[in-house]
């Protein structure tokens, strides 16, 4: 099991850090450009090129069942989703199977509003409540990935 992290706009990078530390755990940060990482045999940077979508393709080729993902992407949390990979946002939403459907009807929805010039607004503000938020359901789905992973081992 892994961390893989959406990293270019991460504001909760730190929090994947200390949890996947205390956790004994991987962490891959996926951006376009380069940025400071913990100097850690467990944390890998892969920069990737400015290529429209590069990053998500390869946090995708990289994802496997069992993996946390955060990313607040939600065609790339479906993608993951689809091989099995637990993905949250880093205001602690959690996407699955039954939420992710709802998640891109209404991000479609909202892009073509917004293409017809409708103003939409934006997310609110990211605030302590969200980071909060964010750690209880990546410990959470860390357990999560682990019981299944037992179980699926114990079959």
């Amino acid at each position: 099991m892994k961390i893989l992290v959406d990293a270019d706009a991460c504001p909760v990078k730190d929090e994947v850090y200390r949890v996947a530390r205390r956790h004994a755990l991987p962490v891959v940060l996926v951006a376009n450009s380069a940025m400071a990482v913990p100097a850690s045999d467990t944390v890998r940077l892969e920069v990737v090129g400015g290529r429209f979508d590069a990053a998500d393709d390869r946090i995708v080729e990289l994802a496997e069942a069992g993996d946390v993902v955060v990313s607040g992407d939600i065609p790339l949390a479906a993608r993951c989703i689809a091989k099995g990979a637990l993905v949250l946002s880093a205001k602690g939403r959690r996407f699955d199977e039954e939420s992710i459907g709802d998640a891109l009807v209404t991000r479609d929805l909202l892009e073509h509003l917004r293409g017809g010039g409708m103003v939409t607004g934006g997310p609110p503000p990211f605030d302590r409540k969200d980071r909060s938020r964010f750690l209880d359901w990546l410990e959470a789905s860390i357990r999560a990935a682990r019981s299944r992973s037992s179980r699926s081992g114990a079959e």
